[in-house]
């Protein structure tokens, strides 16, 4: 099993930490009674940014040499490595991560869900859905954002970029800072899920958790915030592969 079980357990607690930190920032924001309510696009995207790497972080603190936290970068990682047991180990620690991750952020703003009557809002803070809703169109934007996402990472961690190595400490800050790039620029479009775990783990939190006046999950949309990421990020390990970028 690459990377041993050190490696799976560091992707689920570094999935947990990343949501919980990210969806944590996007209820703050849109909840009732909220200190944080109203803080808008810019603190979401700063929270997100803050999460990827607090995620790393603590991924590599247990070991994980990999810290993918995102089924995409597992998918590009085997086109680019050969190891094809990551699918089957890293894929479910992450999306069993993301969904604990989601169940704490209800746990802890429990009594403002009650207060919140808008059920659009209330799912927002679990998974994304898309400001224009337009499925081909939604998916082209994940599609962009994680190519993006995995060719700049790769080119971060590359030995062009860094002939000695990344400093220890200084890669989850680089792809936090990557993140939140991309959060500003092409979020807009889709709320930038480009991590099917990001989305799929806390969409099935959203169906299973008795949150007060919830609505729909959205399961219609949600094979774009699967299929989207994992498209890009194949693209990418494709260019990454034709153009030795790493």
């Amino acid at each position: 099993m690459g990377g041993g079980w050190s490696a799976v357990i560091g992707e689920f607690f570094g999935t947990f930490v990343l949501i919980v930190l990210g969806n944590g920032v996007v209820a703050g924001a849109l909840l009732n009674r909220s200190k944080a309510q109203n803080a808008g696009w810019i603190s979401i995207t700063a929270g997100w940014a803050v999460a990827v790497f607090a995620g790393v972080a603590v991924s590599a603190a247990l070991g994980d040499t990999d810290g993918h936290l995102n089924p995409a970068f597992t998918v590009a990682s085997v086109m680019m490595t050969g190891h094809a047991e990551r699918l089957l180990t890293y894929i479910p620690a992450q999306i069993l991560g993301a969904l604990c991750g989601a169940a704490v952020v209800w746990l802890h703003y429990k009594p403002h869900w009650q207060l919140t009557e808008d059920a659009e809002a209330k799912f927002a803070c679990f998974a994304t859905a898309p400001a224009v809703y337009s499925p081909g169109w939604n998916l082209l934007s994940e599609i962009i954002g994680t190519f993006v996402l995995v060719l700049v990472a790769t080119a971060l961690f590359s030995k062009r970029i860094a002939p000695a190595g990344v400093a220890p400490g200084l890669g989850p800050m680089l792809v936090g800072a990557l993140v939140w790039g991309i959060g500003l620029s092409l979020g807009g479009t889709t709320g930038y899920a480009i991590n099917p775990a990001r989305d799929l783990g806390p969409r099935l939190a959203h169906a299973l958790l008795p949150i007060a006046g919830k609505g729909s999950s959205g399961w219609a949309y949600a094979w774009v915030p699967v299929a989207g990421p994992v498209i890009g990020a194949m693209l990418a390990a494709a260019v990454i592969r034709g153009l030795s970028v790493s």
